[in-house]
């Protein structure tokens, strides 16, 4: 069995595709558990029991290794009234950071 060069370019395509994939759903149980610890420890509610992906980008980490950058939003509630929406940053695997709307009390 003989491969030709663009099979064996496919198939690093869908090996690299399934790569990032997987790296990015150990990147969102992550920012899961990032959200619903935060959510906790503030007494407040984390609705839907899900976050989802805003976006992401390249961008360098401390030692300049290129990452990628990802920004997870989820929504909670103080009040169980209304809703607000918070967003945890990561960079790689490492959370850089998680914010909060402004919400009642």
């Amino acid at each position: 069995m003989y491969f030709e060069l663009s099979d064996l370019l496919w198939l690093t395509f869908l090996g690299l595709a399934g790569l990032h994939w997987w790296h990015g759903q150990k990147a969102k149980e992550i920012a899961l558990r990032t959200a619903q610890k935060h959510c906790k420890e503030l007494d407040l509610q984390l609705l839907d029991q899900g976050i989802y992906l805003r976006g992401f980008w390249f961008k360098r980490d401390e030692k300049g290794a290129i990452r990628i950058w990802r920004s997870y939003q989820f929504d909670f509630t103080a009040t169980g009234d209304d809703r607000a929406k918070g967003r945890v940053a990561m960079l790689g695997f490492k959370v850089t950071g998680i914010s909060l709307e402004a919400h009642r009390i």
